[in-house]
Parts: C-alpha cells; sequence; structure tokens
C-alpha cells in the first residue's frame, strides 16, 4: 500500500511541478507497437515495431497531455525473415513508399488524475484516420538507469481496421481487426 502511495504522490508530484505540462523524450529502448492479427482462423501472427523516437507532454493539472510516435516501418519484426519481408511489401506495409508511420494525439481524457485514454492520428501508407488508444496503466519514476531522472509512460491498447489505411490484403481469411499494444516510457527533459 505504501509502494502504491509512493507512485501515486511521485506522479502527482512530477505532472503538477510548476502546473505546467512536463516535456519527456521516449526513450527507444522502452517504446515499441505490438500487433496481433488472426491468422486464417487457426492462429495469431504477432509482430512489432521498435527504435521508436516520440515525444509525451503531461500537465496532470490540466489534465492535458500531447503524445507523438514517429515508427519506422522497416523495423518491423516478426521472428520470421521471410513475414518480416512480407510485411514490409508493397503488399502490406509498403517501406519502399511509406517508410514511417506516425501518431500524434489529439485529445487525452483522465480519471482520477491519470490519463484515461488518447485519442490521435494514425498516418499509415499515406492516409490518416482517428485512433482512440486505452490507457491499460501509467506510472511515472525515478529511474536508477539514468540517474534518478523521472521516466513517465504507460501501456496502452486499440483494435482498429486495417482497410482503412488501404491494406486490403486477403481480407477475409486475414481479419482487417488488428489488436495493438503500445508501450511509451520517456525520460524528463
Amino acid at each position: 500500500m505504501m509502494k502504491k502511495q509512493f507512485a501515486f504522490g511521485l506522479l502527482a508530484a512530477a505532472l503538477t511541478a510548476g502546473a505546467h505540462a512536463e516535456t519527456y523524450k521516449l526513450d527507444p529502448n522502452h517504446t515499441k507497437v505490438l500487433f496481433a492479427i488472426g491468422h486464417f482462423g487457426t492462429s495469431t501472427n504477432h509482430g512489432g515495431f521498435y527504435s521508436i523516437e516520440g515525444e509525451l507532454q503531461l500537465d496532470a493539472a490540466k489534465e492535458t497531455g500531447q503524445l507523438s510516435l514517429e515508427i519506422p516501418v522497416a523495423s518491423v519484426q516478426t521472428g520470421i525473415a521471410a513475414f518480416d519481408d512480407h510485411l514490409k511489401s508493397a503488399d502490406l506495409f509498403n517501406v519502399e513508399k511509406y517508410p514511417v508511420m506516425t501518431f500524434t494525439s489529439t485529445a487525452w481524457t483522465f480519471k482520477d488524475g491519470q490519463p484515461e485514454t488518447v485519442t490521435g492520428d494514425l498516418t499509415l501508407l499515406g492516409k490518416t484516420n482517428p485512433v482512440t488508444l486505452t490507457a491499460e496503466q501509467f506510472n511515472c519514476y525515478e529511474s536508477p538507469m539514468f540517474d534518478g531522472a523521472t521516466v513517465c509512460g504507460g501501456d496502452f491498447s486499440a483494435t482498429l481496421d486495417r482497410t482503412q489505411w488501404g491494406m486490403d490484403y486477403i481480407v477475409g481469411p486475414i481479419p482487417a481487426e488488428v489488436q495493438l499494444s503500445i508501450q511509451v516510457e520517456g525520460i524528463k527533459q
């Protein structure tokens, strides 16, 4: 209980210090976008994007935030080299033409002082559509890996319809619905 109170107190202090937005540079070692999609009704394919850059800004007193992600599409990994190559092809992510996808938040909601949802624009394959991320957990802490600097971040999830971005490859046997899990951690600047 005391640990939870300390973490909540640290979060409140970090987010309300000076009653203005604090800026956190995303740590690419602790920031990733993972996906899961059905495979012919038998199993689920998993993969992820890494080496993500971006920024997190929070102002808990005003219950506002900003999140921007720059996701290098060529970083996609599934553990199967041939599958990675196919994902990068024009059938799917078309890395040659669209090497980066981005997410930029447009609105945040808070509950009990914690981020609850983050709505923003996801740009993929040259098309931009809104996506709402649900905050699964969120916290700030003093990181021993960064000389005691404050780190804030959390886990977010969303379900999206890949066809909204024109990714129509084998829709049917492979569902249009994709589950996203996003891990974000940023170091206070």
